[in-house]
């Protein structure tokens, strides 16, 4: 009992002792394991800050819209009362349906899509009663009032940090009234109370980052919850959505078809026709030469190896065989035990699923991480596996330099057709710098 805390003394010295040889080998501090984690958390944090500065900026200018938007509508609605107003009432709500299209594609653009419902009804009597004209009516005036305000506090924000934090290089160019700090609490004579503003746009730093992301996220949240496509919707989406899986299942099992006919073609048959010329080949030498048979024989014999492998390779690649020897958690395991980068994996998985969904995520995982190590930079990855009530949820997350995309060859697009065959769902988010995020959640079928 006694040996096991001597134990973890011990290479606790010796970390320490490794950190302090190599901070004198190459003159520079060399951060803990610990130190090392809470800068990484520092840079998501401020990264996220950065993020969410641009939300709010681009939910500002939609804002702005909104409130020219809604200036119209209230306009068209007096006017209706004398009315002239019924004939530019329908174009009016035109108006509306294309703003509320614009922070669509703009929420589409920082998270999950948010579909338009499709164009407004033509008759005024009909749009008046379409539910989800109204749902933009509503949104109109909530973000032309809370966006407008959240954008300007969140841009206040970010330039009260930019002009604190570096007040003190200029502070000296202002004229003696005018050389206050972004809240005028003071006025600024001498050097050290331009350093004083700068402890305060350190502050300033610190207020970014706690609030900026929050203030972004309650932005976006009227515009998730009025504009996204009611129930009078749902059934028309779900039809083009089956429409369009179809079709990509379709696409992807003449695709997977054409991968095996050629491994099968390139590969295999060639071993198989060069095992047959040797074999003839053999027979023909046993007349004349056995050691030339017996050289013949051995190539032959390597050629049957070489497309027996091929053979199992093309067979592992239609359904893995260590999803019928292990769990899915333990083939992940053993997939990330052999990728670059190191991977770790979190699976909490109650049983077994069906082969199929099981497949597709093994081959979700094996072509995430192939991208991570090929075009991603990162160091760490990790694999997150769970199932929430009928879904099987994974998650993929890397923290390479980000700007991941399904162009470019880089296999999302096929692990995005595969995954809508199985009537899931497939989301990226790889913004420049990184950290890249894909999520997929599957039916399970359980």
């Amino acid at each position: 009992m006694g040996a096991r805390p001597r134990r973890r003394s011990r290479q606790r010295d010796t970390s320490r002792y490794s950190r302090l040889h190599l901070s004198v080998r190459y003159g520079c501090a060399v951060p803990s394991p610990g130190e090392q984690v809470r800068a990484r958390t520092w840079v998501t944090r401020a990264r996220s800050a950065v993020e969410a500065l641009e939300h709010l900026v681009g939910g500002l200018g939609s804002a702005v819209l909104a409130l020219v938007a809604l200036i119209a509508l209230v306009l068209v609605a007096v006017l209706c009362l004398a009315g002239v107003g019924l004939l530019l009432a329908p174009s009016a709500l035109r108006m509306v349906h294309v703003v509320a299209d614009r922070e669509r594609a703009r929420l589409t653009r920082w998270g999950p899509d948010v579909i338009s419902p499709g164009p407004v009804p033509e008759r005024l009597a009909d749009a008046l009663r379409d539910g989800a004209t109204r749902r933009e009516i509503g949104w109109l005036a909530v973000h032309a009032v809370a966006g407008w305000g959240l954008g300007l506090v969140g841009l206040a924000i970010a330039l009260n940090t930019v002009r604190d934090g570096t007040f003190p290089l200029w502070w000296y160019l202002l004229p003696a009234d005018a050389a206050t700090p972004s809240l005028g609490l003071w006025t600024v004579h001498d050097v050290p109370g331009s350093l004083a503003v700068g402890l305060l746009g350190v502050g300033w730093v610190f207020v970014s980052v706690g609030l900026l992301p929050g203030m972004a996220r309650l932005q976006a949240l009227p515009g998730r919850r009025l504009l996204r496509p009611g129930a009078e919707t749902d059934l028309a989406l779900r039809i083009a959505h089956l429409t369009a899986t179809r079709a990509a299942a379709l696409d992807a099992h003449s695709a997977e078809l054409r991968r095996i006919e050629r491994s099968l073609h390139d590969g295999t048959q060639n071993r198989l026709v060069a095992v047959n010329v040797l074999l003839g080949a053999a027979r023909r030498a046993l007349t004349r030469d056995v050691a030339d048979a017996e050289a013949i024989l051995d190539r032959a014999q390597d050629a049957a190896e070489e497309a027996l492998a091929e053979l199992r390779a093309v067979v592992r690649g239609i359904l893995p065989p260590v999803l019928a020897e292990r769990s899915l958690a333990d083939a992940l395991t053993g997939l990330a035990a052999t990728s670059p980068v190191r991977c770790l994996i979190d699976a909490d998985l109650p049983g077994r699923y069906a082969s199929s969904v099981e497949a597709s995520v093994y081959f979700v995982v094996a072509e995430a991480l192939t991208n991570i190590a090929k075009h991603s930079g990162a160091r760490h990855a990790v694999v997150r596996l769970k199932r929430r009530d009928d879904l099987l949820c994974l998650e993929i997350v890397d923290d390479g330099r980000g700007g991941a995309g399904e162009d470019g060859g880089s296999g999302l697009g096929g692990i995005r057709r595969r995954v809508e065959a199985h009537d899931g769902t497939f989301a990226l988010a790889s913004p420049a710098g990184g950290p890249t995020t894909l999520t997929v959640n599957l039916p399970c079928g359980l």
